[in-house]
């Protein structure tokens, strides 16, 4: 698998800009490489229980002035249905799912606003205080 760029974002709080290439959602652990590393080691062993989320991003700068679009756009089409997660940390994410249930480990969320630098989220489920499906309107 080629290596991809991944925000990884603790439930307390921590993060880790790096890459991964053994990422699988039903697994219980995957590791990255932190950017600042260098080196081709297989790189830190991330617990997904400890987890808010993995961002798997465009790139690692980001753009810290950029407000995030919190709805879908008109006309916009979703692949899968529209959300809203709620995390623990007040952090709202609108998006769209292909499968959400709350007794596996996560799922994954497609931003609404697609000029985010997230391409997908892999929310964890732990970490989500409120989940809804948000109505599309005609």
């Amino acid at each position: 698998m080629e290596p991809v760029k991944v925000v990884i974002r603790y439930a307390h709080g921590g993060l880790i800009k790096g890459f991964t290439n053994d990422f699988f959602p039903n697994k219980p652990f995957f590791h990255v490489r932190p950017i600042e590393s260098g080196s081709i080691d297989k790189g830190v062993e991330i617990h997904m229980k400890e987890l808010k989320a993995v961002f798997f991003v465009k790139d690692f700068k980001g753009n810290r002035e950029y407000h995030e679009r919190k709805h879908f756009a008109d006309g916009q089409q979703a692949n899968g249905r529209r959300v809203e997660v709620t995390f623990l940390d007040g952090e709202v994410m609108v998006g769209s799912t292909l499968g959400y249930d709350p007794s596996r480990p996560g799922f994954f969320v497609t931003p609404a606003d697609t000029d985010v630098n997230n391409i997908r989220v892999f929310v964890v489920s732990t970490a989500v205080s409120k989940f809804r499906f948000v109505q599309t309107t005609c």
